[in-house]
């Protein structure tokens, strides 16, 4: 479920990495399954079954990673940017980061922290 579970020893902070390696399409599955697969990735968070299963994060503050292979499309960049906004109110950081490219800023296009 979770593609990568670490802890950034540099932050103190546990990061879930999401990896997205297929170009964006735009298409309504497409988004339908992000947004299926953050829904996870925090109720990994938030519901205790992080804690349960890695005892040694419990009380960490988290980060969602999400590594792309391409640049997402406009219609992912309108979601990324949505589901960034509402992790912010559960006191979780989001990055998007590109291959080959340094994270993004919310400023510029991609949403991150």
């Amino acid at each position: 479920m979770i593609d990568v579970i670490a802890h950034d020893t540099k932050t103190g902070e546990v990061v879930l990495v999401m990896n997205e390696p297929d170009k964006w399409d735009g298409s309504d599955a497409r988004l339908l399954a992000l947004q299926e697969r953050f829904n996870a990735y925090v109720s990994f968070l938030l519901d205790g079954e992080m804690v349960s299963e890695h005892r040694e994060l419990a009380g960490k503050p988290a980060r969602i990673e999400v590594r792309c292979a391409h640049v997402p499309d406009p219609r992912a960049i309108e979601l990324l940017g949505m589901i960034h906004d509402q992790l912010a109110f559960q006191e979780i950081k989001m990055e998007v980061i590109v291959k080959d490219r340094q994270p993004m800023g919310r400023d510029s296009v991609e949403p991150t922290n």
